[in-house]
């Protein structure tokens, strides 16, 4: 079956944008999921595409070339990627990052000898045969595990299922990030077991908390960041609602010997105006919170979710202090989140400097083409005096 777009269409792979929509496609005969050839009203072909009838995004471009899309290209390209990560030095790290990597709707990350990865398409789901045997032929895996329980999959008609693809995957796995360690759940844990799209971003708190000082880590999930404070500040608070988040980020102390963090259940929001009511202060503070914004509809509150917390978070900020606060919602913008930030430094009264901005991890390229793929902003501050 070959898929007619529009002229609009094929403008859209021909500025490197990978995804054609379902406005955009001319004609699709056979409405069946697959690999399929893509061509323009006239004929000429376009390429090779992940096709996904159900979906809004019709098409995601996988190759301009004609070669088969087999076991083997999987292999090759999933080697491509895992070899640009050459260096990483941290024993969880993500391997492919979809339509980053030319890969579209395919995550595949590494947590020491193990794989878990995601089949986010209808498309890419026709093919995971060949999908599987590329990765075990690609990095020599113990196991293979699919965490297809991502929402997304809903809007390509999918089911929610975590599968065992090959050998053996344990329910805990023990990774080591700059020389901290943690137990990551390939299972259960959120996305494929732990947020790795952060690594950086808490090596870099780490280097910038006070020695001796206060910290706080707000949303703390497993106590990533808070474990990365731990090593330089006095004492942490790491701060969550849930119980077993909490629990997990506790035990992921104890195997570093870490014994200096309070892991406080809490609703962050009312914590921080308990904080302030107070006039506590911290030294150092990490902001990591949830995506306010899963859709754009929801951009105006998410916004002031976002800026009621920075505020606070700058309020309580001590003098001296570091603040690193990021966003992981796409549809706020880097622009948008910088503004909101520029707004909460000026109701809150305080001289706040800009110290850096970042993005995810270096192991999740973000393309300039493909807006999507940038969808982590962080930014480190300081008060000054």
């Amino acid at each position: 079956m070959t898929v007619k777009v529009t002229a609009r269409g094929a403008e859209r792979w021909k500025q490197g944008h990978p995804w054609i929509y379902r406005s955009d496609v001319a004609e699709e005969p056979d409405k069946k999921p697959g690999i399929v050839p893509v061509t323009d009203r006239k004929g000429k072909f376009l390429g090779q595409a992940l096709y996904s009838p159900s979906s809004e995004i019709r098409l995601r471009l996988l190759t301009r070339g004609t070669e088969p899309i087999d076991a083997m290209w999987w292999t090759e390209r999933i080697g491509a990627a895992a070899r640009r990560r050459n260096g990483i030095g941290a024993s969880a790290w993500r391997v492919v990052h979809a339509e980053g990597d030319g890969l579209p709707s395919l995550v595949i990350d590494k947590y020491s000898s193990f794989v878990v990865a995601q089949l986010l398409s209808a498309g890419l789901e026709s093919a995971r045969e060949a999908v599987v045997e590329g990765i075990k032929n690609a990095l020599q895996p113990d196991g293979i595990l699919l965490r297809n329980d991502a929402a997304v999959r809903r809007h390509e008609g999918l089911p929610s299922e975590v599968v065992l693809a090959f050998g053996q995957v344990p329910e805990v796995v023990e990774v080591v990030e700059d020389g901290v360690k943690y137990l990551a759940a390939p299972w259960s844990g959120q996305k494929t077991g732990a947020f790795l799209d952060q690594r950086e971003n808490r090596a870099l708190v780490g280097r910038h908390t006070k020695p001796g000082g206060r910290a706080l880590d707000l949303f703390t999930y497993h106590g990533s960041f808070a474990l990365h404070l731990a090593r330089h500040a006095k004492e942490v608070v790491a701060v969550d609602e849930s119980t077993e988040a909490l629990a997990r980020g506790a035990e992921n102390a104890r195997l570093n010997g870490i014994g200096n963090i309070e892991w406080r259940e809490a609703n962050a929001f009312d914590l921080l105006r308990e904080l302030e009511r107070r006039r506590e202060q911290f030294d150092t503070i990490a902001l990591d919170p949830p995506a306010f914004a899963k859709t754009k509809a929801n951009l105006e509150r998410a916004v002031a979710g976002y800026k009621e917390v920075n505020l606070r978070a700058m309020k309580i900020l001590a003098e001296g202090g570091v603040l690193f606060t990021s966003s992981c919602s796409y549809h706020v913008s880097r622009d948008v989140f910088n503004a909101m930030l520029a707004d909460a430094a000026r109701d809150s009264g305080r001289r706040i400097q800009f110290v850096a901005a970042t993005g995810a991890s270096a192991d999740h390229p973000e393309l300039l083409n493909v807006p999507e793929t940038g969808y982590l902003k962080g930014v480190l501050l300081r008060a000054v005096m």
